[in-house]
């Protein structure tokens, strides 16, 4: 996945000017909700204590690095962080969260007894 969006983003941010214009934009629109993906719980908590996971914050700066990276070779900004948003290991989810899992859901509640 991380390949394969890395290259997209390049193929993008390096292509047209509106590609790249759009990108950029997404970037922006989309950056402040990065921060959660480093943000730890209790469950985190637990499974550390067990050994069977690691602080999310312990990978943040290579995730920073691969981004930069990537956007770099994208000639992409790497967007000021200028608002964050968290919540959603709390079940704090914007009102798009209820439409994709409407969708993802469709299969398993269509055929319920469908063997994957």
């Amino acid at each position: 996945h991380r390949r394969h969006s890395g290259q997209w983003v390049i193929r993008l941010g390096d292509g047209t000017e509106e590609s790249r214009t759009r990108a950029q934009a997404a970037l922006e629109q989309l950056w402040g909700y990065t921060r959660e993906l480093f943000d730890g719980d209790a469950v985190d908590e637990m499974m550390m204590q067990a050994g069977i996971a690691i602080d999310p914050g312990d990978f943040h700066e290579n995730w920073r690095d691969a981004v930069t990276a990537v956007l770099g070779e994208a000639t992409l900004a790497v967007p000021e962080a200028s608002w964050s948003i968290g919540g959603g290991k709390k079940g704090v989810h914007s009102e798009h969260l209820g439409f994709l899992l409407a969708e993802m859901q469709f299969l398993p509640r269509a055929y319920p007894d469908a063997k994957w």
